[in-house]
């Protein structure tokens, strides 16, 4: 608001007073920088340093006081008023509007127009000077204020009340100035409490009481703030202390209304104050809710409706119900809240937003056990006057409040709300394209808490919201995508419930509205559920024939499928999911990992292993094609995989071996050298022995599937063989021939010289089978009993070698006999094998030599041994078996031969313990032979 710059002729002579006089350079260079300011347009910003510079003049100009002369003051009394009615014009310019730095520098201007005026205030011929310099920083610092700059408003309304201080209020006959007074302390109340010093801003407020001078204005202003700091306090935190301060402050209002209603002189006074009044008693009722006081609340309640007294309008203000509903219900009277309820629908003058509001409350205090309640009384509203689609809303969310379903409560809210939307006349309430957005805001409703109650696994109330939910979805061509939605939702809370029938009658509706993916996956979980494999790998078919087919559905199908430990089903998904690598597209997951998820299904089944092998044979492949570091992968996650497939083939090979499945065994095992074969073996000789393991043991798989079969191995058979040893023997002796010890286990490499012997054998190779015994013979793996058996296997299979039987034999015989504990038992055999064997390969006089020969051996190992040590079976058979082979010699009459077998039994039989009887008939018969022998060449 402008000022006049003169507003009397006293002021208008004094005004030429000043004009005839020169001003001082100070003034000038005043007046300069506030034409600068006068002189700003709208469009054109504000400078930013005239503030500053007007600051810096104006502490020069206090620096003259005392000032010479009355024009002087009277100068500088109208650069004040210049400068403040610049910032006014400057204030109403739109372009400075939205700018609070603008705004900033304009207070600032104000300012200093204050100070000015300040430094003149003891000018005469001006009335009242000094209440106009107050009323200049009180203005000051509500602009300060207004801008929340409270610190620089406190100071300028500080300022403004000690140039009044000195006044004697009673003396003033001008309201306008008297006005002032209650201004200031108003003013300064606000901003103290603005920095909340709330105990100063209360202490003006009383202070102001005394400035009242019977207004009736005076009252409304102080009651109505008052009122203001009691709702200040009311919306800070809700403790003790806050609602007190709001009690007390409403209080004073109340108070003060009263007080004014007894000076009101006129009908427009009493009516405000009355309004004032009620509105106060309104809030102090509020207040009384909050701490909890109902009982005060009901009274507070009965004033308003009777009016106070006679001459008052009883208070039919639409909260003064919901008051009332909610301070019988903090009393535990809850009929007398539903009363108020009640008489509400009734009032058709209620607005429907504070009816809404009540039913809110009493729902929200009664809590589960009031939803039907809450539902009876809006289907009640229903019948008696309009409802909004709004309002339903309202009354829906809140009934179903927060909860995020699983408990009773939940369940119970969701069923009342799920009567109420069901209702035909809620449900023609969102008919139609006025309140779609209200039908689109209900269904959210619905569909949220459907969704909160299907994560909770309440499948039922699930499926009963999503069902209501689409009774808010309209029946065109645009929404056929969310009804489609709907119907697959559904489907999943009755698969949840089992009820697989119903789930398949909503998805075919889906399928109707939107055919795509998700149907087709859904149909499949039906499927899986019902565990009819049949429809459920056709529909695999199904679903990659979609349009919107993604390679990921089939991974899911698969984890679907594991779930419902249909394997068939998972097996079948991923095989169709390997079919896309052969094309060359790009998959989200690696074709190794796919091969590996399908290998491990399998082996889940005991009698799966050929399928297994199948896909395991299929990977090998694509690695031979692809390259190991493409298919396996590169780094420690390609050796991961590539060493996965290797220990798994192992495992599967060993597994078929236990369960006599020779065939799986042979083929499991050499795949496994092969996957073995992909890995890097420079960094380890691990690699390499297994390699040589699998090819051993898959070379005996196939030995004995011969033998399980009785039948015999074809010639393409031993050849492989042949090669798959030729292989492990190279590894072998690779690794003896580096100086290292063999790190293999010896019954492996007894078990490779064994089937070595076997195959070499069937190709007629002896001299091979030789070196291959004799190889085994001279290696740290060699032990005794490896030897016996190859002796013994040589001499007695089919293709028996003597040659390799012997050599064995006797080497076993020399570890043995050079032992520290020999078993004698065992040497008593390998002496009985090698005479038969000498025997029966007899051909010639040396073979009889070495047959004496294994004979005196025997003698020499019985020499010294105590009885028992050495068989005394075995004893007796050579005793007798040696004294036997005279029989033929003497019927010859090779009397030397004859005699040399003779003493050969006799020797063997003294070593013998009980066979005293027969070493005397043997000497007596020797001694004969022997005078028959000497007479005869006599």
């Amino acid at each position: 608001m402008r000022i006049a710059e003169i507003t009397t002729p006293d002021l208008r002579l004094l005004h030429r007073e000043t004009q005839s006089h020169s001003q001082h350079p100070l003034l000038s260079e005043i007046e300069l920088l506030i034409q600068q300011s006068e002189a700003i347009s709208k469009d054109q910003p504000l400078p930013q340093a005239l503030p500053a510079s007007l600051r810096e003049s104006l502490t020069r100009l206090s620096q003259l006081a005392p000032f010479p002369g009355n024009s002087f003051k009277l100068s500088i009394w109208k650069l004040s008023f210049r400068l403040w009615n610049a910032c006014v014009d400057l204030s109403n310019a739109a372009t400075l509007h939205s700018s609070s730095t603008s705004a900033e520098t304009i207070a600032n201007l104000r300012h200093v127009a204050a100070d000015m005026l300040f430094l003149a205030r003891d000018v005469t011929g001006v009335p009242s000077p000094t209440i106009k310099s107050s009323l200049f920083y009180h203005r000051t610092g509500l602009v300060w204020h207004t801008l929340k700059k409270f610190d620089l408003a406190s100071n300028c309304f500080e300022r403004a009340t000690e140039i009044v201080s000195k006044i004697d209020v009673g003396k003033l006959s001008d309201a306008g100035e008297r006005k002032l007074f209650l201004d200031l302390n108003l003013a300064r109340s606000r901003t103290a409490w603005e920095t909340s010093d709330r105990n100063l801003a209360v202490t003006l407020l009383n202070r102001a009481k005394n400035l009242m001078f019977g207004s009736p204005d005076h009252y409304k202003l102080l009651s109505n703030q008052f009122l203001a700091f009691g709702k200040s306090a009311l919306s800070r935190d809700d403790d003790a202390c806050s609602l007190n301060d709001a009690l007390r402050l409403m209080n004073e209002a109340l108070d003060l209304c009263e007080k004014g209603l007894s000076t009101a002189k006129t009908r427009e006074d009493t009516m405000e104050l009355t309004v004032m009044r009620t509105k106060t008693l309104r809030f102090i009722s509020a207040v009384h809710l909050q701490k909890g006081e109902y009982e005060s609340v009901i009274k507070c309640v009965k004033v308003l409706r009777n009016g106070g007294n006679s001459s008052d309008a009883a208070d039919q203000h639409a909260s003064l119900p919901v008051l009332a509903m909610k301070a019988w219900l903090g009393l535990g009277k809850h009929s007398e809240a539903e009363k108020e309820l009640r008489g509400m629908v009734g009032n058709k003058e209620i607005p429907e937003a504070v009816w809404v509001s009540a039913v809110e409350a009493y729902f929200e205090v009664v809590g589960t056990a009031g939803a039907e309640t809450a539902k009876g009384v809006f289907l009640g509203l229903l019948g008696r006057c309009h409802v909004s689609a709004k309002a339903a809303l309202r009354v829906a969310h809140r009934v179903l409040g927060e909860s995020r379903g699983g408990d009773n409560g939940s369940r119970i809210r969701a069923n009342v709300v799920a009567q109420l939307v069901s209702d035909e006349r809620v449900v023609a309430l969102f008919a139609g394209e006025a309140v779609t957005k209200e039908r689109k805001a209900i269904h959210s409703v619905l569909w949220n808490s459907a969704s909160d109650h299907f994560r909770a696994k309440d499948y039922e109330t699930s499926a009963e919201m999503f069902e209501k939910s689409m009774l808010y979805i309209p029946h065109d061509i645009e929404n056929r995508v969310f009804r489609a939605k709907g119907f697959r939702v559904l489907c999943l809370c009755y698969l949840g419930l089992s009820q697989l029938d119903r789930a398949h009658e909503y998805i075919e509706e889906a399928e109707k509205l939107e055919p795509n993916i998700a149907c087709s996956f859904l149909k499949l979980k039906i499927y899986l559920q019902k565990k009819d494999h049949t429809c459920a790998i056709g529909q695999i078919d199904a679903m990659t024939s979609s349009l919107d087919f993604s390679p990921d559905f089939l991974s899911l199908s698969a984890h679907e499928a594991i779930s419902c430990q249909a394997l068939p089903v998972a097996v079948a998904c991923l095989s169709k999911f390997l079919s896309f690598y052969i094309s060359g597209k790009t998959m989200p997951t690696t074709e190794v990992v796919v091969f590996r998820t399908l290998v491990t299904i399998l082996t889940q089944d005991i009698g799966s292993e050929t399928e297994a092998l199948n896909f395991m044979l299929q990977a090998h492949g694509r690695a031979s094609k692809l390259g190991t570091e493409c298919f396996f992968g590169s780094g420690e996650t390609g050796k991961r995989e590539t060493n996965w497939f290797a220990v798994t083939s192992w495992n599967l090979g060993s597994r078929c071996g236990k369960a006599n499945k020779f065939e799986l065994c042979g083929e499991f095992l050499r795949l496994a050298s092969e996957f073995y074969g992909f890995m890097d073996i420079g960094e380890s000789g691990e690699s390499t022995m297994m390699i040589c393991r699998s090819l051993i043991l898959s070379v005996t798989a196939m030995i004995a599937l011969e033998k399980q079969n009785k039948s015999t191995m074809t010639e393409t058979q031993v050849k492989l063989a042949a090669e798959l040893l030729v292989r492990a023997g190279k590894i072998i002796s690779s690794s003896l021939s580096d100086g290292k010890d063999c790190i293999m286990e010896p019954e492996l490499v007894f078990m490779y010289t064994l089937n070595a012997y076997d195959i070499h054998g069937r190709l007629n190779n002896s001299a091979v089978q030789l070196l291959v015994v004799k190889t085994f013979a001279g290696s740290k793996s060699c032990d005794y009993n490896y030897l016996l058996q190859l002796g013994i296997f040589a001499s007695q299979s089919p293709r028996s070698n003597p040659d390799v039987s012997t050599f064995a034999l006797n080497e076993c015989l020399s570890a043995l006999t050079a032992s520290a504990a020999p078993d004698y038992r065992t040497i008593a055999l390998i002496i009985r094998k090698l005479i038969a064997l000498s025997s029966v390969h007899k051909g010639d006089t040396d073979d009889e030599d070495a047959i004496q020969r294994m004979y005196k051996e025997a003698y020499r190992i019985m020499v010294g041994l105590k009885e028992g040590e050495y068989p005394a079976e075995e004893g007796k058979w050579l005793a007798m078996t040696a004294w036997n082979r005279a029989a033929l010699p003497v019927r010859l009459g090779q009397f030397e031969s004859a005699k040399k077998w003779l003493s050969v039994g006799l020797e063997i039989a003294e070593k013998v313990f009980g066979m005293d009887t027969y070493r005397a008939c043997m000497e007596d018969y020797l001694a004969g032979f022997e005078t028959k022998v000497s007479s005869e060449r006599i």
